[in-house]
């Protein structure tokens, strides 16, 4: 029998465990940006064992980019921190498999790249705070648009750590002049899922030529009385693996999340 395809209205309202579920069955292979409101959503990265410990130290050293959420232990599937139950193979709608540092094949189960030795992280992602965001009643553009986050590569260079090491990659979100404090304020809140902005206004600051061209994800429009503001992003491991080239990494797609049971407040600064 073939899958049925979900449509966004069908998904509101569901627990993630109940999202987890319809990605795993098929039903749901798009972007989670604007899904399950209140809980945290995050990037995931994984490496081989013998690469493990210098990728840790990479994300300790640079926890802007690379906010460390759970590890898992070699060749165990399962998020029991943050998803007990859940499988990190099957329940992200997009991955990529990287051989060598060159993009091998986008897919949406990686139960067949599967090996014992792969230690799996799952790193904060600003989808997270978007929702508090939302609440507050700034708007964001890429939600509106149903497209996937803007995200560059910038002119500034991560903390190296064992053979890990390139530049960082940000998230961008056009918003008000006059609510840019705000949006600071509000994400200040939440640094396991990148917290405060890393730079506000001019992209040339961040080696940004045209905003219209991301490295990743989909140009979204300026509105007249906008500011460009750019949070440190967990695409960064990508950037990073294109130039250490592993000889096999795994991470989910650019703005395919892995959906956690834990709400948002547990990760917020009060």
């Amino acid at each position: 029998m073939a899958t049925v395809e979900l449509s966004l209205p069908d998904l509101a309202g569901l627990a993630p465990a109940q999202l987890r579920q319809c990605i795993r069955t098929g039903q749901w292979r798009h972007l989670t940006a604007g899904l399950a409101p209140g809980y945290t959503q995050a990037n995931l990265a994984i490496v081989p064992r013998a690469l493990a410990y210098d990728f840790l130290l990479f994300c300790q050293r640079n926890p802007k980019p690379c906010p460390l959420l759970e590890v898992l232990e070699a060749g165990d599937p399962e998020p029991r921190e943050f998803a007990p139950g859940a499988d990190i193979r099957t329940d992200l709608p997009r991955y990529r498999v990287y051989r060598h540092g060159v993009l091998a094949h986008e897919v949406d189960d990686i139960t067949a790249y599967w090996r014992d030795d792969l230690v799996s992280f799952l790193l904060g992602c600003s989808f997270t705070f978007e929702h508090p965001l939302l609440d507050a009643g700034i708007g964001i553009r890429h939600i509106e648009l149903g497209v996937n986050v803007p995200m560059f590569i910038t002119n500034r260079a991560c903390k190296a750590a064992g053979v890990f090491q390139g530049p960082m990659v940000v998230s961008m979100r056009p918003i008000p002049h006059t609510q840019v404090v705000q949006a600071v304020q509000i994400t200040s809140r939440f640094p396991a899922v990148h917290g405060a902005p890393v730079h506000v206004g001019d992209p040339a600051a961040l080696g940004i030529r045209d905003l219209q061209r991301p490295d990743f994800g989909d140009a979204v429009p300026m509105a007249p009385g906008e500011v460009p503001v750019f949070w440190a992003c967990g695409v960064t491991p990508q950037a990073v693996i294109m130039q250490v080239q592993p000889e096999l990494a795994i991470t989910h797609a650019p703005g395919h999340m892995f959906i956690s049971d834990r709400r948002d407040g547990e990760l917020a600064i009060l």
